[in-house]
């Protein structure tokens, strides 16, 4: 059951990085995106829910084209999103919100294969995996965060042993308050048959909401590359 893609996870991605990858979220000033790009994670998320504190109402200036640059929606419109990934010229599309199967599907036919769509699940110690199995078809991607007030951005992690009853081999992003310390023990759960796609990071690498602190950045994707070489 559990592992056909899991051999994903020797496939470079554009950066050149095996293994699992990293998405810095919550990015909002130009100078900082333009730092934070150039350590060539491989996705960096730029949050358009207007009451985020990290809410981004520029223009993403111009980054590698090894980044997928996504798009964080809250229970958003498919046109407002539409927009956003022309506009942009976004690669994934990432939601945070309440959305449908149905919704998915939606976004699924529009874009076809040339968005990546990101279902957010919050998690906790009750969290049901069976209400995942009709998102598969309709998403690329799932992302674990932590169950808290906010969509995202509370800066708490969730159990994850709880990942053990994960029942499907859909690659998935592990998020929520995950800073260094939380880093290294992330080494553990990444020996196990899991299929983690990327590792998820935004407000503890932060000087304040939006604003990354490049040398943390810099030891995140050090820190992850160095555990799977182990």
């Amino acid at each position: 059951m559990k592992n056909t893609d899991k051999d994903n996870a020797t496939t470079p991605f554009p950066s050149g990085r095996a293994g699992v990858g990293i998405k810095i979220c919550g990015m909002k000033y130009p100078d900082n995106i333009l730092e934070v790009g150039s350590l060539l994670p491989d996705y960096m998320g730029f949050i358009f829910w207007p009451k985020s504190a990290r809410y981004f109402n520029g223009e993403i200036p111009n980054l590698p084209k090894s980044i997928k640059k996504t798009g964080v929606f809250v229970n958003e419109n498919t046109t407002v999103i539409e927009e956003k990934v022309k506009k942009h010229n976004l690669q994934a599309v990432q939601l945070h919100g309440q959305e449908s199967v149905a919704f998915c599907s939606e976004l699924k036919t529009k874009f076809g294969t040339s968005i990546e769509i990101i279902k957010v699940f919050s998690a906790d110690e009750n969290f049901d995996f069976s209400i995942l199995e009709p998102y598969e078809s309709v998403c690329n991607y799932f992302l674990f965060d932590t169950k808290g007030k906010l969509p995202g951005g509370n800066g708490t992690t969730f159990d994850w042993k709880i990942l053990v009853n994960y029942p499907s081999t859909k690659p998935f992003f592990l998020s929520g308050g995950i800073g260094i310390e939380e880093l290294d023990s992330i080494n553990e759960i990444l020996k196990t048959n899991l299929p983690i796609y990327a590792i998820d990071i935004n407000s503890k690498f932060e000087i304040e909401p939006g604003l990354k602190n490049t040398a943390l950045c810099t030891d995140a994707i050090y820190r992850v590359s160095r555990n799977q070489n182990k």
